[in-house]
């Protein structure tokens, strides 16, 4: 549920995967199983994101709602979706192609 939302913060910002994870001081295993969506992180690591990229541990909240496909309040899962596509548009350069920092991880992300 977490997956797209951290993940794109995390390519928004340029930086691997070893990078954030070292930053955030978890493994970067668990940072890749949680870009896949084979772990749910825990409060305490959305608390780590939350301080790393100074944004409100709600939107990183009302982003999961929205890659949940919640039903609920459709007014905020629009926004949040079209929030992550705008990221997710920066995150890939004006050419198209992944920044450098996620080439390296490409065959994990």
């Amino acid at each position: 549920m977490y997956d797209r939302a951290l993940k794109t913060i995390r390519q928004y910002h340029r930086l691997s995967q070893a990078d954030l994870a070292e930053q955030i001081n978890i493994s970067r295993s668990y940072l890749n199983e949680i870009e896949r969506n084979k772990k749910e992180p825990s409060l305490e690591v959305l608390k780590k994101y939350a301080e790393r990229f100074e944004v409100p541990l709600s939107s990183l909240m009302l982003f999961a709602e929205q890659g949940a496909g919640a039903t609920f309040d459709k007014a905020r899962v629009f926004v949040a979706d079209k929030v992550l596509k705008m990221l997710e548009w920066v995150a890939e350069g004006e050419d198209g192609e992944p920044r450098e920092a996620d080439k390296a991880n490409a065959h994990t992300d």
